[in-house]
């Protein structure tokens, strides 16, 4: 009886154990900027990861008629050479969230994740106000795609903890005279003579139909865990920099996207590429803008701290604000150029926007989740410009001005 019961507990333990070593998770819009490298990280780390991406992020490159300045494979090669490197297995699904619901919730049914990470929505505010074709789209395809998660996540009946990769233009960029916390803003009201608190979500200042979205992709996670019990952690993500992670520096089949453009290319970046080829550094009005910045791979490594630090079912909207540093536009420009010698030309400002701003902002939760912030450095910006010297013959340079205005 003793030797049963002594093999029985070691199954179940077992199995425990394995359980949390192999947890699956779904990476919608993992073939992309920041889905691509997180993929990567998250099976490096021992997930099995399963990629949902229907490829729009490459259309719209078509679109554009510009590419990423870093070559990049079709996403079958990328994922056999993963294989090849790492020994790990990566399945992709192709489904157009925010189109497809009925093949998304047939994947949630037979695959069971333990998370899902949401990439998959335009993610660029210029783009999203090229026009009003442009704004239609952003609307349609991002509030569609959170609601379709959200709906088939209720559907499946799963406990499926829910990812997603906001942004701290929810904020705007206006100056508070103090901190932003991480999504939630204690107020009090005076009713009937009495003061009563109350803790809100930080009220919202979009800057662009794309910052917009994301804002009403705050409600939309605040009325699902409510009504649902859902549990959400939504990731209030800094500008990215940088290009390569650990993992994909392994090959260069895996490199990862570098776009440079006035549409999807992130302004340190832009910096770097536009160093790398003697292109006058442009900035935009007075370059006062103070921006909140993080590293490709903090990024990941944000990502998988939050699936591993889930909300309790009971708990509301856990809200993080994923960066590590604040820099003002035009000291990023000084900095890269007194480091490479290129110039600095200020042009207009596209956007409606104070000329100068101050932000200040919390991030405690990563910190105290361990996140270790990889900082403005030396040498990874020597990296960066590397990769950019390194395939500067693809770069067109009537790409790189901003042209869209509002």
């Amino acid at each position: 009886m003793l030797l049963r019961e002594f093999i029985r507990f070691n199954v179940i333990f077992l199995s425990l154990i394995n359980e949390v070593r192999v947890r699956k998770v779904l990476i919608l819009g993992g073939d992309g900027f920041c889905g691509w490298p997180t993929s990567l990280h998250l099976s490096d780390a021992g997930y099995e990861v399963i990629i949902v991406d229907d490829f729009s992020r490459r259309k719209t490159d078509v679109e554009l008629e510009v590419e990423s300045l870093t070559p990049i494979r079709p996403l079958g090669e990328r994922l056999r050479v993963w294989r090849d490197v790492s020994g790990r297995n990566i399945r992709h699904v192709a489904i157009t969230i925010g189109k497809e619901y009925r093949e998304l919730l047939e994947l949630l049914v037979s695959e069971k994740p333990y998370a899902i990470v949401h990439f998959a929505e335009q993610r660029s505010a210029p783009y999203s106000m090229k026009s009003s074709s442009h704004r239609r789209l952003t609307v349609n395809n991002n509030l569609s795609a959170t609601n379709d998660v959200l709906a088939a996540i209720v559907e499946s009946k799963l406990d499926i903890h829910l990812v997603h990769l906001g942004t701290m233009g929810v904020y705007g960029y206006g100056t508070t005279g103090m901190k932003i916390p991480e999504g939630y803003l204690k107020v009090q009201v005076e009713e009937d003579g009495e003061i009563r608190g109350r803790e809100i979500l930080y009220p919202s200042n979009p800057g662009s139909i794309y910052h917009m979205t994301k804002a009403q992709d705050q409600l939309l996670f605040a009325f699902y865990n409510k009504n649902d019990g859902l549990r959400i952690t939504d990731l209030h993500q800094g500008i990215v920099w940088g290009t390569q992670t650990s993992q994909t520096r392994r090959d260069k089949y895996l490199i990862n996207r570098f776009d440079y453009d006035g549409d999807y290319g992130t302004v340190l970046n832009r910096f770097l590429m536009q160093a790398a080829i003697n292109y006058p550094l442009t900035v935009h009005g007075t370059g006062g803008q103070k921006r909140a910045f993080i590293h490709i791979q903090d990024t990941c490594r944000s990502i998988q701290l939050a699936i591993e630090h889930p909300p309790e079912k009971t708990d509301r909207v856990k809200i993080l604000n994923q960066m590590t540093e604040i820099h003002r536009v035009r000291d990023l420009a000084k900095l890269i150029s007194d480091k490479t010698g290129v110039g600095i030309a200020y042009v207009d400002n596209p956007r409606k926007e104070s000329a100068e701003n101050d932000l200040l902002a919390v991030n405690d939760q990563l910190l105290e989740m361990g996140l270790r912030p990889i900082t403005l450095n030396e040498e990874l910006l020597n990296e960066v410009e590397q990769v950019a010297k390194k395939y500067s013959s693809r770069c067109d340079q009537n790409k790189i001005p901003c042209l869209s205005r509002w």
